[in-house]
C-alpha cells in the first residue's frame, strides 16, 4: 500500500499520526530533520501505528522533502 504523508519534524506535538479525510496522513515527529533522523522516527513510527517490521515500510519519494510517498508490505 502507498501512503501520501506530510511530515513535522521537530514538532512539540509528535510523536503523533493524524489520518487526513483524503487519505493523507500527517506526522508529527520530534526528531530534527538533520541526517535522517526524521525519516528514521516516521518509519520506525509507521512501523509501530501499522503493525509490521520496519523493514517493510520504505520511502518511495520525497527522502529530503516534508512531501513523502511511503510504501508498506503488509
Amino acid at each position: 500500500m502507498k501512503i501520501n504523508i506530510t511530515i513535522k519534524p521537530n514538532s512539540t506535538k509528535g510523536p503523533l499520526i493524524e489520518p487526513q479525510s483524503d487519505g493523507l496522513l500527517i506526522v508529527y515527529i520530534r526528531e530534527v530533520a538533520a541526517d535522517g533522523r526524521a525519516n528514521e522516527a516516521l518509519i520506525k513510527l509507521l512501523s509501530k501505528y501499522y503493525g509490521v517490521p520496519k523493514s517493510r515500510v520504505k520511502i518511495i519519494r520525497g527522502h529530503t522533502s516534508r512531501h513523502k510517498i511511503v510504501e508498506i508490505d503488509k
